[in-house]
């Protein structure tokens, strides 16, 4: 009698290239981390003429060029992303979507059938309207979920990268499973409090905080606040051509307390 032998072949790993955008380098810190923790190869979209201005510069350059569409030229991609099956897309956040440079990317690249990962750094939020964005322009992609950091919370990414990483099955371990928010409740007046030192000096989040959930993370406690801007005045113009006020639709803001620190919060969903 003659014996099949059956063997199993291992399913090959898939193969992830990290492709970034970074004008001041916050997304370029990100891209490394998430490199490093994923030991693979990484590429930065380079702008043919770069926006090297400050940030008054970068805002007037850029909302020109949204206003009259047009895409700034970027330098080739020297990665062939064909033979790519994991694209982390990294980007901060202009005007509430990615910066144009990856929209050029997007406009010439096709991730049909890849699984997209984005990540990108922001001043109080846009990783939502980015991955919305991103999922119409390429609808062909698999976009996975999505990580986001604002700029001023740049020392917490290997935390959350390792835990985003691990709840995401990018890397082996485990991470303990963070309960879901309960219903909100009318902000007390030491919640209202909390939501006022996390917010505090940031001069584009000018709300107050009309309802709250919260829930226990590892180190601390996490709040989900439903606020409400509050309007503004420009103190510079005339009272007689003072601008219209701002739209009053609630916000989400998020804001962590770490045992024995301040507030800070970590994005705004507008």
């Amino acid at each position: 009698m003659i014996l099949a032998a059956s063997c199993t072949q291992k399913k090959p790993e898939p193969k992830t290239l990290i492709l970034y955008y970074s004008q001041t380098g916050n997304t370029k810190v990100v891209a490394e981390e998430f490199q490093a923790r994923l030991n693979t190869e990484i590429e930065a979209i380079e702008a043919v003429v770069p926006y090297d201005g400050d940030f008054q510069a970068t805002i007037e350059r850029s909302g020109k060029e949204r206003e009259e569409g047009i895409l700034p030229e970027i330098k080739p991609i020297t990665h062939n992303i064909a033979e790519y099956d994991v694209i982390f897309l990294g980007f901060p956040v202009w005007f509430g979507t990615y910066a144009p440079p990856v929209a050029t990317f997007l406009n010439q690249a096709d991730l049909s059938g890849k699984k997209v990962v984005p990540f990108c750094t922001f001043g109080s939020g846009g990783l939502d309207s980015s991955v919305k964005d991103l999922k119409a322009k390429q609808p062909n992609a698999d976009i996975q979920p999505g990580y986001g950091v604002r700029a001023a919370r740049l020392n917490r990414i290997k935390d959350e990268i390792d835990r985003f990483l691990k709840e995401n099955g990018f890397i082996e371990g485990e991470v303990a499973k963070l309960e879901d928010f309960p219903e909100q409740h009318p902000a007390t007046e030491e919640e209202a409090a909390i939501f006022d030192a996390a917010v505090n000096g940031y001069p584009m989040l000018n709300a107050k905080a009309e309802s709250v959930a919260k829930r226990s993370i590892p180190g601390g406690t996490e709040y989900l606040f439903t606020a409400v801007p509050l309007p503004r005045e420009d103190a510079s113009a005339p009272k007689d051509n003072a601008r219209p006020p701002m739209p009053m639709n609630p916000i989400k803001v998020y804001v962590t307390v770490f045992d024995g620190q301040q507030p800070e919060f970590t994005q705004v969903v507008r």
